[in-house]
């Protein structure tokens, strides 16, 4: 991070440095250090909160982000079958194979069934307090998906497929007919 704030306190120090056309920036010998100070701040704090807020994307490479190639997540959840592995965050997609009833113990959580390409199962627990539900799921119907990874030895399940209220979490979703559930 030092490497950065070198770099632009390098390039402001530069004779011929022209930003914008404001009397900030210019090639006038007037630019003081105090401007130069603020400027380098400024800079470090818009840095730290991209970080920090994981800098929103334009909202086409936000779209992007949600078509998953039917085998991409395959490869990866069949590794973390295997190996037994939980906590992982996952994208992938499938068809239901089964609608299960809403459990309504504690937080209550819509179920379904997906079969993926590779034949996998997946149990999916979608949190329907802090998400809205999918009414109009089917059998046989696509879901993409984007959650948190539990090894089971019938497949696995994903859960934390909705926005984290605490901001905590990396938030997950579920896809399904070109509507986003979050």
């Amino acid at each position: 991070m030092d490497g950065f704030f070198d770099a632009v306190a390098e390039l402001i120090n530069r004779p011929d440095f022209i930003a914008t056309k404001s009397r900030i920036f210019s090639t006038s010998p007037k630019i003081t250090m105090h401007k130069k100070s603020v400027l380098i701040a400024a800079l470090a704090l818009a840095l730290w909160a991209m970080l920090q807020h994981n800098f929103p994307l334009a909202p086409a490479d936000a779209e992007a982000l949600t078509q998953v190639r039917p085998d991409s997540g395959d490869s990866q959840l069949q590794q973390a079958f295997e190996r037994h592995a939980s906590n992982l965050q996952v994208q992938g997609q499938g068809n239901v194979i089964k609608l299960l009833p809403d459990d309504n113990h504690g937080s209550r959580h819509q179920k379904f069934l997906l079969r993926l390409t590779s034949g996998q199962t997946l149990l999916v627990a979608h949190n329907i307090d802090l998400a809205p539900k999918i009414e109009d799921l089917q059998v046989g119907d696509t879901v993409v998906f984007s959650g948190e990874y539990e090894w089971n030895a019938k497949g696995g399940t994903v859960h934390w497929t909705h926005h984290d209220p605490k901001d905590l979490h990396e938030a997950g979703w579920l896809k399904h007919k070109g509507t986003t559930y979050q």
